[in-house]
């Protein structure tokens, strides 16, 4: 799974692609090397980032505050760093997740 790496300082790094203004929050599938999450949320006033942080946090099963977009937070591509979770665990979350879409 490519979307997701290991960093140095025990985080990983999260190539996300975002959709505002969907229909409902949730993981839509691949798109390209990045994880597609649809939010409902507009791209105003930082809304749709926190929609994703919620998705992502709830998705891996970790605290919000153990999620933040490190760059793209204007754009729809974004990279997201996981603090405190091992690779593994991501990898296993994210794929049972893809194989539900």
């Amino acid at each position: 799974m490519n979307c997701i790496s290991c960093l140095q300082n025990n985080s990983l790094a999260l190539n996300v692609y975002v959709q505002p203004r969907a229909s409902k929050n949730r993981v839509a599938g691949m798109h390209g090397s990045a994880i597609k999450i649809c939010v409902t949320a507009p791209p105003v006033e930082n809304k749709a980032n926190e929609a994703v942080i919620n998705l992502i946090a709830e998705l891996l099963e970790v605290p919000k505050s153990s999620v933040s977009i490190k760059s793209g937070k204007q754009g729809r591509s974004k990279k997201v760093l996981i603090s405190n979770l091992a690779l593994k665990e991501a990898q296993e979350a994210l794929a049972r997740t893809l194989s539900k879409t």
